[in-house]
């Protein structure tokens, strides 16, 4: 029996230019399960009130979403951190221990720059 090569890791996209514009472009085309949600907070957060105080709040928690969810390995783990700590552990330690692991990368991906 021929040995399978291992799947190639799914190649994650880059990070777009950091406008609400391109990133809705960029949800569509790589985690268009997102943009429901996506287009539904635009809306009523900016669309409907029409305010752009808002702006850099939305853009922030909706880089962070897209960064994870065009990798789904990284998205994965981190899913599986939050999933552990809440279901899983009877130690509060190491449920503190597992959300601050997953504070730590949502941190670090929304830290991350066009082109990334």
């Amino acid at each position: 029996m021929a040995a399978h090569a291992a799947e190639p890791d799914p190649i994650v996209p880059p990070m777009p230019e950091r406008t609400p514009k391109a990133l809705r472009q960029a949800i569509a085309q790589h985690t268009p399960e997102l943009l429901p949600d996506f287009d539904e907070h635009w809306k009523w957060a900016i669309a409907d009130t029409y305010d752009l105080g808002p702006v850099p709040a939305f853009m922030a928690r909706w880089w962070g979403e897209y960064a994870l969810a065009r990798d789904p390995k990284l998205d994965a783990h981190v899913r599986d951190l939050e999933h552990r700590a809440a279901y899983e552990c009877t130690d509060i330690a190491e449920a503190k221990a597992l959300l601050e692991e997953a504070a730590k990368i949502h941190y670090r991906v929304r830290e991350l720059e066009p082109g990334e």
